[in-house]
């Protein structure tokens, strides 16, 4: 997966103040975040980018892999910049958003076992896992 770095030109598009903008926000967000999210994070930073820009940025990202891309059961659409470009998953929290990235240990071998099970080539997937973490839950239990 390429990573969003200085050298911005390897991104597969022309670079733009707009792009460089978004990417600098991503680089600068540690959890998943929707594109209105890092569009208000613009407009907080003084940046002028219209929001279809912004839509229009991070799925470019999404389809040369500098970005992770989650879809949440709400129909959200949530980016990324991951820390790591090897293949990987994230454990999510559904409290406040924390992100932890993990190596998809059995579930790598159980993709794979499937697909020739049903004589499928595997060409990629996607396992992220939702919870709440250890500060949101002892959050709530001090709340009781």
């Amino acid at each position: 997966m390429p990573t969003i770095n200085s050298g911005l030109p390897k991104l597969g598009a022309r670079n733009t103040r707009q792009r460089t903008a978004v990417i600098t926000v991503l680089r600068e967000t540690e959890n998943f975040s929707s594109a209105k999210s890092i569009h208000h994070a613009l407009g907080e930073r003084g940046e002028k980018v219209g929001l279809t820009t912004v839509y229009r940025t991070l799925q470019s990202l999404a389809e040369i892999g500098a970005v992770d891309v989650l879809h949440m059961s709400t129909g959200e659409t949530l980016y990324r910049h991951c820390e790591t470009e090897k293949h990987h998953h994230h454990l999510v929290c559904v409290d406040c958003g924390r992100t932890e990235e993990i190596s998809g240990g059995p579930v790598e071998t159980w993709a794979r076992q499937v697909a020739a099970d049903y004589d499928f080539e595997l060409t990629g997937h996607d396992a992220e896992i939702f919870g709440r973490c250890r500060g949101c839950r002892e959050k709530t239990a001090a709340a009781q």
